[in-house]
């Protein structure tokens, strides 16, 4: 059979640059892939780099879904099913929230995992018995998580190609978070299969893309001291208490860490607590922060704006907290209640939703009805703190006092941030894989 897999174009938020599009490969949908293509013919098309085809005559499509591409989603699925095609739902919204599915949208919900979905959905289709929901009922076990197919990635059309899951999931359950429903679970992959991943990347610049890179603390020591052999240099998303255990930060920076990503999400403690954020002790943000960057490790603090214990006055004191503190990198968000989340649950019995256009929910609308500001204030304040962080006296405001770290911050900030768009014509010019060739080589030796 043909089966075509499509990553819908993602929608972009005001400080995005096509740079996002072209950020990394949908590794959900190369999974996907590597399970079905043995006895199948199998292309991927990812319409954030290039269009939807439409004139040939797939079998199966199927469609990876976040909550604000469902509705475009929607929109691809009605044009392959005019023509008879088998169209299949799958991603972290349909897993999520598959209630919110419209009857008819699609011919097949896949909830869960693809290892324990997409081979009886394949079986099937060729059968004639397809069903309209297909569930992973087995919780998964990390050694039945399938590698992507990285062969099948145009190497030149992304930034970053060396992305490896370590697992899936995260421990913690925040009320906002698609890992607060009860479909998701944490699970860690076999320490020998990541390594024969890394060392298949061709390159010692590796980015694990994992939800909670060191949600087992105790494991991911054990893959720090397997992969410190290996002289990469690495980035991952952690949460805040990671920066408790020190004999994890120095493994960390003895392994190559270069960054760590982490959901601070606000600096005032009624927000954070509204959230059951409860690995966040706002009290031990700053001592957290000493401890990363005393290893020379950069951050990039992701901030939530809107939470209940928000006010007008939370943007600028933001700000001032994050020049202060000079966290290298920032990610702002407005809240956004994604359905089936407790966050959603809560704010619909409160009727709080203010607007169900699935397509507004990509954390740069406001959706809902704030307490401690107006809807515009919330806004606009959103819109402040990313001018205000990447303007260029703050950018150098917050250099990093390591050196080492100097020219990886200055590029990111400048070149991907403040002057993304100039970036992103030179990308078209020399390719995108040259660009972040370029990058790794900038921040290596100078």
């Amino acid at each position: 059979m043909y089966i075509k897999l499509i990553q819908p174009r993602m929608i972009k938020r005001p400080m995005d640059t096509d740079l996002k599009l072209h950020m990394a490969p949908p590794l959900g949908l190369l999974t996907v892939a590597n399970i079905v293509r043995g006895e199948h013919r199998v292309v991927l098309e990812n319409e954030n780099i290039e269009p939807v085809r439409y004139d040939d005559h797939p079998d199966i499509v199927g469609i990876s879904v976040t909550v604000d591409t469902l509705p475009h989603a929607m929109q691809i699925a009605k044009r392959f099913r005019k023509r008879g095609t088998v169209v299949v739902a799958g991603g972290i919204h349909i897993t999520t929230a598959s209630q919110t599915i419209p009857s008819g949208a699609f011919d097949v919900l896949c909830i869960g995992a693809a290892e324990g979905t997409w081979p009886q959905i394949v079986r099937d289709v060729q059968n004639g018995t397809v069903k309209p929901v297909y569930r992973c009922s087995a919780p998964l076990r990390g050694e039945d998580i399938v590698s992507p197919a990285y062969d099948m990635i145009d190497r030149n059309k992304y930034l970053y190609t060396s992305v490896i899951h370590t697992g899936r999931g995260c421990p913690f359950r925040c009320d906002f978070c698609y890992n607060s429903a009860k479909s998701h679970q944490f699970v860690s992959r076999p320490i020998p299969d990541i390594l024969r991943e890394i060392r298949a990347a061709g390159t010692n610049h590796i980015m694990f893309i994992d939800d909670n890179f060191a949600g087992n603390p105790e494991r991911t020591k054990q893959l720090l001291r397997a992969i410190m052999p290996m002289k990469l240099k690495w980035q991952a998303a952690v949460s805040i208490n990671a920066a408790k255990d020190p004999e994890l930060l120095d493994l960390m920076r003895n392994s190559g860490c270069q960054s760590l990503f982490i959901g601070f999400e606000s600096i005032n403690p009624a927000s954070v607590q509204n959230v059951h954020k409860v690995q966040n002790s706002t009290r031990e943000y700053e001592q957290a922060i000493e401890a990363i960057h005393s290893r020379g490790i950069m951050i990039n603090g992701s901030f939530v704006f809107g939470l209940d214990g928000d006010t007008p006055e939370t943007f600028d004191a933001t700000v001032d907290w994050i020049v202060k503190n000079r966290i290298e990198t920032v990610t702002s968000h407005i809240l956004t209640p994604y359905p089936g989340t407790a966050l959603y649950d809560r704010m619909q019995a409160a009727g709080r939703i203010t607007s169900h256009d699935l397509s507004l929910y990509n954390t740069a609308h406001v959706v809902f009805r704030p307490l401690g500001m107006t809807a515009k204030e919330l806004y606009q304040g959103y819109l402040n703190v990313y001018k205000k962080v990447y303007s260029l006296k703050n950018i150098l405001r917050r250099l990093p006092q390591s050196k080492p770290q100097r020219m990886p911050y200055l590029l990111f900030n400048l070149l991907y941030r403040k002057y993304g768009r100039f970036t992103d014509f030179i990308c078209r010019c020399i390719t995108y894989r040259r660009m972040g060739r370029i990058g790794e080589l900038l921040a290596r030796y100078m």
